[in-house]
This record gives C-alpha cells, structure tokens and sequence, in this order.
C-alpha cells in the first residue's frame, strides 16, 4: 500500500513506513484492506471514544494466554484476528494510549507471527485527540476472516535464560526502559500503577537507564533520529551491539524495541517481556540498585 509523502520523509529513520500520522489514518481508516486496532492500557479507554471502525483489543483478555503467563500460542492468535476480520495480507494499523505502550506490544506480537505490514499511528490516542478529530463509541462489526500466521519469530524474543547468558556480554547491551525510581529499586512500577509483580526491586546488572518516554516529543509522537541516535548511543547503545529492551511486563520494551528496530534499523534487538516482574522473583537472579 502507497505511503504518504509526510511518511517517506520521516526525520531519517530507517524504515519511515512504519509510523503513520493521524491525517494518512484518518483518509484511509475505510479501506478494506486497512484494519486499524487500538491497544490501551486503560482498557476502558476505547469504549469511551476511538477512531470509527477501529478494532478495540484488551491486553489482558485477548492477547495474553491462560492461564499460563505467556504470549497467546499461534493458534490462539490466529483465531483472535480472524474473528476480528483480519487477513494476513491486511495493512494493520496499531495505536493506543500512553504514547502508544501497548500499541507497540501489539506490533511487536504481530511481528513475532510475521505479520508483513503492520504501522503504528504516531502519537496515538493523545494526538488524534488533541487534533479534535472523530470519535466513535460503537464497534465495528467484522466479518470473519481466515487469518493464517507464521512460525514464532524467536529473534525478536528474549527469554529468561537469553538474558543470564548476555548480561555480561561484552558484546551485547541491555536497556531498562522503566522510570528511574523503579531502576533504582524504590519502586516496583510506574508511579499510577499498582506496586505489584516483583518480590525485588533493582535492576539486571549493567543494564542501561534510558526511560521508554524520552523517545518521544511532548504531543506523543517519536523523536527524530537524530536525536534519538544521541539518546541510545550516549548510553553505549549502539547498532553494533546485541541488544535487549526489558521493563516491568514487556510492553514499555515494546516501545523501546520498535524504535530501536525501525527507526534507528539496529540489527539485533530482542523485547525480553518477562521483564522485571520475572527476573525481580528469580531465585538467585543477580540484582543491583
């Protein structure tokens, strides 16, 4: 699907097409081949007013199994979109609010199944709000789909064991996303959620500081990359390093790994989701503050 002119010449990221503004989204949220899903954090938040004919997608109940802690098994996940209409030759169109956390969750899931073209609408809910744009509260009804997914993405993934073994790599770079009080180990998450999750506060050792929401200007959208090539590398986050991103439950990471994969085009980077509420509660698990 063409991409707009704003959108090839996004600031010099590496792959510009995959952010889209609220205007490309706004012209083409009809298309039939285009779905547009809205991810939130506040999962009341969608019932309450979204972009007309978007699909409303609760993290907790759709895209998590259960009642083991995991992403959804590919089936399970193919079965989701297909109810929803959603065809994997469709141009999936994510946003959400908090500047997009769990939208980018959700196109970090969908690239793990090997969804081809999946965008997130840069700056989100609080953009097309703020721009006093449309509105709806009804849900669209879909017509259901055959949606057939690709084997797991394991190279995007890190898992437990992958951290343990790369911590100390001098080859590889891990970035905590959190807030500095929860890097610190005064707080076991963000400050308006709930302090639940880990027995431990701190950090993995050697891991470095860089809080998901630098990434982005005050109305939500990302920076450009020239500066967000300053903000990772000024931190020894650089392309020619393994890196893995890792917060409280994988989807600040999320954020982090999408800027750092798309925009920034680093090579190797991993969303570690079991994240702190994992290594915080393993035996043995080595912890600074």
């Amino acid at each position: 699907m063409a991409t707009s002119a704003t959108e090839v010449s996004r600031a010099g990221y590496a792959h510009p097409e995959v952010l889209v503004d609220t205007a490309w989204v706004a012209a083409h949220r009809t298309d039939p081949k285009v779905k547009v899903v809205e991810v939130d954090v506040d999962t009341t938040a969608y019932d309450k007013g979204h972009v007309p004919g978007a699909i409303g997608l609760d993290w907790r109940k759709d895209l998590q199994a259960q009642p083991v802690r995991d992403l959804l098994p590919k089936d399970q996940f193919e079965a989701l979109l297909s109810r929803h209409g959603i065809s994997a030759d469709d141009t999936i169109i994510a946003y959400g609010d908090n500047n997009n956390w769990f939208a980018a969750w959700f196109v970090w899931n969908l690239k793990y199944y090997g969804h081809r073209d999946v965008r997130l609408m840069d700056g989100g809910r609080k953009k097309w709000e703020a721009e006093g744009r449309e509105l709806a509260t009804e849900s669209p009804a879909a017509k259901p789909a055959q949606y057939r997914a690709s084997d797991p993405n394991a190279k995007i993934r890190a898992l437990r064991d992958d951290v343990r073994s790369r911590y100390q790599d001098s080859g590889s770079r891990l970035v905590d996303v959190r807030s500095p009080k929860e890097y610190s180990g005064e707080l076991l998450a963000p400050e308006n959620l709930p302090q639940e999750g880990a027995q431990r506060g701190g950090h993995i050792p050697g891991a470095a500081n860089i809080p998901w929401g630098q990434a982005v200007r005050e109305d939500g959208t990302f920076k450009s990359a020239d500066e967000l090539k300053e903000l990772y590398g000024s931190k020894g986050v650089t392309p020619d390093k393994q890196v893995i991103a890792y917060c409280r439950i994988g989807e600040r990471s999320s954020h982090t790994w999408f800027v750092l994969q798309y925009l920034l085009g680093y090579p190797n980077v991993r969303n570690y989701d079991g994240s702190w509420t994992e290594w915080g509660s393993l035996i043995g698990a080595p912890i600074e503050r």
